[in-house]
């Protein structure tokens, strides 16, 4: 996500930022911004718990790591994916890679999508309430079963600014003491 000084003021004012893009073959491309309140040491605990996100994660109802050499990481999930009646489980094995304390770059191995991956930036910035960190999300996805890119682009817009909200809201109370 390009973050002009209008889009970093509203972040910093506690806007989430949303961008969605159709891209070739009907991927769908996701990425979403927040700031929040607190060191991005923080922020990088919560996200590489790879065993309780499902615990932290909205739509995330397991989450196990199978695999750790030094960065790299091998962590399976499943969760929610769809609205409505449909919504349905979805399930993936990912390898992450981790360059502490802001950059995860991950891509599915196998799993429930023809294409999922992407990765998570966290920047150190002083917000108008004192110091914190920019939670970047990017992902392309593109499901390996039927759902039309309008309902992907959809669903991608409903639960990533709920995704981005609970890290806010896991990490802001840690930070506070």
């Amino acid at each position: 996500m390009n973050l002009t000084p209008d889009k970093a003021e509203q972040l910093l004012k506690g806007e989430i930022l949303l961008d969605i893009d159709w891209l070739a073959s009907d991927a769908i491309g996701a990425s979403g911004c927040v700031f929040v309140k607190a060191p991005k040491e923080i922020v990088w605990g919560m996200l590489t718990d790879y065993g309780n996100l499902h615990h932290t994660m909205p739509k995330v109802t397991s989450s196990r790591l199978l695999e750790a050499d030094g960065p790299v990481k091998i962590i399976e999930q499943t969760g929610k994916s769809g609205i409505f009646i449909f919504e349905r489980s979805v399930r993936f094995r990912l390898r992450v890679e981790e360059e502490f304390p802001t950059h995860l770059r991950f891509r599915q191995l196998e799993g429930d999508f023809k294409v999922y991956e992407g990765n998570w930036l966290l920047e150190p910035a002083s917000g108008m309430d004192g110091p914190g960190t920019i939670v970047t999300y990017e992902a392309k996805m593109k499901p390996d079963f039927f759902a039309p890119p309008i309902l992907v682009s959809f669903v991608q817009s409903q639960d990533l600014p709920a995704i981005l909200r609970s890290i806010r809201t896991y990490c802001e109370p840690r930070a506070a003491g």
